[in-house]
């Protein structure tokens, strides 16, 4: 016999009170019937009446948003944003808390993840606790810093430009984000129709004025003649492959960090907040402490940020490999990299390329893992290598957390974290990890 569908509690109203914050840009809190509800748009100990959007009876959990504050928390501010909120743009997760707020709550998320996931304190972790603001980015509550270099809007059926909704393929159409970068703001995307177009994105480069717009057309829809208020390339994505295909202007951007210029195309991977590169780059080589002579390893390695300055600071006796597998990035590393003799981009995923080097000993390791993170299999063939230490840049805490447990198997620990708030107003977290073999704690 079939089991009768269960009951879709989408719309229901329960009046609940806030518990913790949980990974994801939401809050925890329980029905009268302890039924947990993953509640967006709340704060810890407030009271509110929490609207369901995702979820059916007898169901694990449910979404909602909170609609009506009943008692409101102290660090609850109005939104700045006019198209934030339950059912509106769902770029942002944190808008309606003061800023020192939000990192607060990103710690209590790490400090969750560790705990849960590695079985770790923050002192054991070597983490003082905090989420710190990029330069220039601690501003007053009701003030929202102008970080995201690049955009992606997309274009509702008539043409007009937004942002996706929470968790939906619905558009909110916008006519300005508060979060873009002046750079971003000034191409006036939001002001044109974009007949045709499934997504319009927006890079403003960091360092350069380059300024680049990516289209991705609808099946068989023409490309519009792109008239913008600032000069800007334009790039295409083949419906068929996937593929990026200049239009018109360079096919790259120029970005800067660390002194040096990268050179990073057809919309590929570079951190989004202007002073994230920078920040990063400083974070890993102050953990490192790379030598002269060293040999070291720069995984999922982009355009090679990290390899590049492993290459300045270990200088001509030493050596760097980069794997990446982005074949576009690899022709960009390679540029970027050129002038050192020593360094060598391979192209692949890590966990293939790796073991076919022939690698058996290193002194450092850097990786950058997409959000899923590095993985069981590979975090044991890094701990085989030796590595003095080993600088872990993560985007999720969760996955940090979890491939530091398997760098414990492995015989490393957590010698010092730190943790950077580079998506202002968003439930991300930039975090840098750096593990030592956990005999040189002892």
């Amino acid at each position: 016999m079939q089991a009768e569908p269960r009951k879709s509690l989408v719309g229901e109203e329960y009046e609940v009170e806030i518990g913790p914050v949980a990974h994801g840009g939401h809050c925890i809190a329980r029905t009268s019937e302890g039924q947990v509800l993953f509640v967006r748009h709340a704060l810890p100990g407030e009271r509110v009446v929490a609207r369901v959007t995702e979820g059916e009876q007898g169901a694990r959990f449910l979404r909602a948003d909170a609609v009506k504050i009943l008692d409101a928390s102290k660090d609850r501010i109005d939104v700045p944003c006019p198209f934030a909120g339950p059912g509106r743009c769902g770029g942002c997760d944190w808008q309606h808390a003061k800023p020192g707020a939000q990192r607060r709550l990103k710690a209590d998320v790490i400090a969750e993840q560790l705990q849960r996931l590695a079985g770790l304190t923050p002192e054991e972790a070597g983490w003082d606790g905090t989420v710190v603001p990029a330069e220039g980015d601690k501003v007053p509550a009701g003030q929202v810093p102008s970080w995201r270099t690049r955009v992606q809007y997309a274009v509702t059926a008539d043409g007009r430009a937004g942002l996706r909704r929470h968790r939906s393929h619905e558009v909110e159409p916008i006519d300005h984000c508060m979060i873009a970068a002046e750079g971003v703001s000034e191409l006036g995307i939001e002001k044109r129709v974009w007949t045709g177009m499934d997504s319009v994105e927006a890079i403003a480069a960091t360092g350069s004025q380059d300024r680049q717009v990516i289209l991705t057309p609808k099946p068989g829809a023409r490309l519009p003649l792109v008239e913008l208020d600032r000069p800007v390339s334009v790039l295409r994505v083949d419906e068929r492959s996937g593929g990026v295909h200049r239009v018109h202007g360079r096919p790259f951007v120029r970005e800067r960090a660390d002194g040096r210029t990268h050179r990073v195309g057809g919309g590929g991977f570079w951190q989004v907040h202007p002073q994230a590169a920078d920040t990063l780059v400083t974070a890993v080589m102050q953990g490192l402490l790379p030598r002269k002579g060293d040999m070291a390893l720069d995984l999922y390695c982009g355009v090679g940020l990290f390899a590049g300055a492993l290459a300045d600071r270990v200088g001509e006796q030493g050596a760097v490999l980069g794997i990446e597998s982005g074949k576009r990035a690899v022709e960009d590393a390679r540029h970027n990299l050129d002038e050192f003799d020593r360094v060598r981009i391979e192209q692949g995923k890590v966990e293939s390329v790796l073991p076919r080097t022939g690698i058996t000993e290193v002194d450092l390791i850097v990786l950058d893992p997409p959000r899923a993170g590095a993985g069981r299999k590979t975090v044991e063939h890094l701990s085989s290598l030796g590595a003095r230490r080993i600088a872990y840049v993560a985007c999720d805490p969760a996955a940090l957390a979890r491939d530091v447990g398997y760098f414990r198997d492995g015989g490393y620990r957590v010698r010092t974290l730190r943790a950077f708030d580079l998506f202002p107003m968003t439930s991300h977290v930039e975090c840098v990890a750096i593990l030592e073999p956990a005999a040189k704690g002892l």
